[in-house]
């Protein structure tokens, strides 16, 4: 358990051990010393946060310097069994890297991956993760690579917007296999209403920053989300894509089946 976050698991193993003789409660005192969080200065690590949401917390970098950012993994990776950090750049990567080898980097999500260790299989059951438009897909691909570091299978679809109907529905059999469906749109941000109306399974609604002057940097997408007549479509903030992808891995979890 040293080194890693206090997760169900972990805090389990640490309990059979004091159980079994195996350690002494002084030492797992020891090793509970930084629970529940982790006290920088500028920042506080929440290594609790596995325990009670099982997910780690994740490091968003935008906002933060190089510096901040390299304290945070440094210690993250000390105390915790993998982790994610948002909206980062190919530089912060590159110095990411440098702390944590093992870091991987998805340019399009812009979002940096510290793996966890290999853990149960991640099922039949899948998340279906769809875009209106190719410059939705950074958003999109946040929230697919988010839903994965949660042990979910994604699928994608990209590009189907409704300026092309039959796109979508070349797929319809396969969307209505999903348990839970992200669908990023901006522009109009018509695509999570019309994806709602043809699948009887959760609709994440994403709206994006994309589009024209009108669209108000994606606050006509969202308007359009909030005001669906489709029932069943939940809708997150702007661009947000990490937001969309954690609740569709919690409601995957919960609806795994074999299918």
């Amino acid at each position: 358990m040293e080194g890693t976050e206090i997760d169900k698991e972990n805090l389990r193993r640490l309990l059979e051990e004091v159980r079994g003789g195996k350690l002494s409660p002084e030492q797992a005192l020891g090793r509970l010393e930084t629970f529940p969080y982790l006290d920088l200065g500028f920042a506080k690590i929440d290594t609790h946060r596995s325990l009670r949401r099982g997910f780690p917390e994740a490091i968003f970098c935008q906002g933060k310097s190089s510096e901040q950012i390299e304290e945070i993994v440094k210690k993250m990776r000390e105390n915790t069994d993998g982790f994610m950090a948002l909206r980062a750049s190919e530089e912060i990567y590159h110095r990411v890297k440098e702390i944590a080898p093992e870091a991987v980097y998805h340019p399009l999500a812009r979002a940096i991956v510290i793996p966890k260790e290999e853990r149960e299989d991640e099922g039949s059951s899948f998340i279906f993760v769809i875009t209106a438009g190719t410059a939705d897909v950074p958003v999109a691909e946040e929230a697919a690579v988010t839903a994965e570091f949660m042990r979910n299978k994604v699928k994608r679809l990209y590009d189907v917007g409704v300026a092309g109907l039959h796109r979508l529905l070349d797929h319809l059999t396969e969307l209505r296999e999903a348990n839970v469906l992200v669908v990023v749109a901006g522009m109009e941000g018509a695509l999570p209403s019309l994806v709602g109306g043809l699948v009887e399974r959760p609709v994440i609604a994403v709206p994006t920053s994309v589009g024209y002057g009108a669209s108000f940097k994606g606050l006509s997408a969202l308007l359009a989300a909030l005001n669906s007549c489709v029932p069943g479509v939940a809708v997150v903030n702007i661009d947000n894509g990490f937001g969309a992808g954690y609740l569709a891995g919690l409601i995957n979890q919960m609806a795994k089946v074999e299918r």
